[in-house]
């Protein structure tokens, strides 16, 4: 195994390029990596929302975070506010923060936070963490003396896909030794077992290697197009099949960044509300079986406002799914050709991520190795696509909303996952747990599940505690210390575009 080829460019592309060749200097594995893309073929472009995962991705593959937010246009995320989803109503909102709820290894505080006048005070995220109370008022995660990739929040970010694109590509040719080829692939040859010897060139070029990573988008040129690898629809459970995105400027120079995605229910689907340093990205996620396409811009101009009116569009046909096997002979999808949803929670990127953490630490030294891993990587990716679709899911199945047909059709029971509600029917009971769940490593943990449950007033019956007394006052202790922390950070926490501007203008402490 010693040269690996890269087919695609864009945020995919680019961020396996880096990751393979980071790995490779620092082991001094000798192996090569390099990138082979059209200059043609436009990328998707739009996945502006991250994970904490990023923070480690970026450390990795050596870029400063500094460096980092000052090409990327980049602001900084602590979670997810959902208006809306709930009922509808006036007042409808809650948060999907980051951090986990306090305590999170040693006791659950969700039966201790019921049995507080029944739930009825403090929401869950504010009662169990202080990361809601820190967007609300539009607080930063860090200060300016932070070290790079610290804070005293966990947070990811808001980016520019299109400048991150770039971004990858100069550090990977310029630090990591990638070699760049331009071209459009017309022809991938084979050898006798099925392996990929090669891919050919429009004008001639062939460009030979051990191991091919496909990262040509929608066109899965390599999985689909050669292997013909199957692609497993999930429209019969997320019914979101377009979005519309537009890029919208500030009114101000001043105007606050908000330090969270903003996901609006709206009759037939939902719109996101991303804040980066000089604009906003809005898009409407929808079904085309429950709006029109005119309805469904319509709402998206609403929503903006008469700043709108000189905005355009940009449309995104969603064809929701994933490929049955991602890792077949010596090619793996990864980014878009793997597989493809709504928007809802930022999972692109992070699966991105997670193939190459994957395939960068396991590199198959030898071809006879490689079958084992790729079923490894097929089994583990299989389950995390399965996991990720129910979670999504989760969101509008147990919505108290019947006000349109797309809200009554997504809480059907037709709809929803195999064992989805087997585990609703434990959590009326029982709260969420890591025994819940199959896997030890879960893209969505047990209290992902707390955070959107409780958000959304779902309809739990604890028992009611009876715990020892030390556990009676290690919840009391631990929501009260979470009190303190909110009073402090929220006294002395930068606001997040004067944080960003420092960062632009000083830097932060380099690692």
């Amino acid at each position: 195994m010693n040269t690996v080829i890269v087919v695609g460019g864009g945020s995919a592309g680019w961020l396996a390029a880096c990751r393979i060749a980071a790995q490779a200097k620092r082991t001094g594995s000798g192996v090569t990596v390099k990138l082979v893309e059209s200059d043609r073929i436009p990328t998707v472009g739009v996945g502006e929302g991250t994970w904490p995962t990023m923070r480690n991705t970026l450390a990795k593959i050596g870029i400063s975070e500094t460096d980092f937010i000052r090409s990327c246009d980049a602001s900084l995320k602590q979670g997810a506010r959902f208006v809306g989803w709930t009922d509808g109503l006036p007042g409808d909102a809650y948060y999907h923060p980051l951090n986990p709820p306090a305590g999170a290894s040693e006791i659950d505080l969700a039966p201790h936070w019921l049995g507080r006048s029944d739930g009825s005070g403090a929401s869950f995220a504010d009662c169990v963490d202080y990361q809601a109370a820190l967007c609300d008022a539009g607080l930063a995660p860090k200060t300016i003396t932070a070290p790079e990739y610290a804070g005293h929040a966990n947070y990811a970010y808001h980016l520019d896909a299109g400048k991150f694109a770039t971004m990858l590509r100069d550090h990977a040719t310029a630090s990591l030794g990638v070699e760049h080829v331009i071209g459009d692939v017309t022809r991938v040859n084979q050898s006798d077992n099925g392996d990929i010897l090669d891919v050919e060139l429009h004008d001639g070029r062939r460009i030979a290697g051990d191991l091919f990573v496909d990262c040509t988008g929608f066109a899965a040129l390599l999985i689909g197009g050669v292997y013909g690898v199957p692609f497993k629809s999930c429209r019969d459970v997320l019914f979101a099949d377009r979005a519309i995105a537009m890029q919208v400027p500030y009114d101000r120079e001043d105007d606050p960044i908000a330090c969270h995605t903003i996901s609006t229910a709206q009759d037939a689907g939902w719109i996101w509300d991303i804040g980066l340093w000089t604009r906003r990205g809005v898009g409407h996620v929808y079904s085309s079986a429950h709006t029109s396409d005119d309805a469904a811009e319509a709402a998206l101009r609403r929503y903006v406002g008469p700043a709108a009116d000189a905005l355009s569009v940009r449309t995104i046909n969603i064809d929701g799914g994933y490929r049955e096997r991602f890792w077949q002979n010596n090619c793996v999808a990864v980014g878009l050709s793997a597989g493809f949803i709504e928007p809802l929670e930022a999972s692109a990127l992070m699966l991105i991520e997670t193939s190459m953490d994957a395939i960068a630490d396991r590199l198959p030294r030898t071809r006879a190795a490689m079958d084992m891993v790729a079923r490894q990587f097929n089994e583990t990716f299989r389950h995390h696509w399965l996991r990720i679709v129910e979670f999504l899911k989760l969101h509008y199945v147990i919505t108290h909303r019947t006000d349109t047909d797309f809200w009554r059709d997504n809480a059907a029971a037709a709809s929803m996952p195999d064992g989805l509600q087997e585990r609703l029917d434990l959590w009326r009971h029982h709260s969420p747990a890591p025994q819940d769940f199959s896997h030890a490593r879960e893209v969505f943990s047990w209290p992902s599940y707390q955070y959107v449950l409780h958000g959304m007033r779902f309809a739990s019956h604890y028992p009611p505690v009876g715990a020892a007394a030390s556990e009676a006052t290690m919840a009391t202790g631990l929501i009260a210390r979470n009190d303190r922390l909110r009073a402090d950070l929220i006294a002395r926490a930068p606001r997040h575009r004067d944080l960003l501007r420092s960062v632009r203008e000083y830097g932060l402490q380099r690692v």
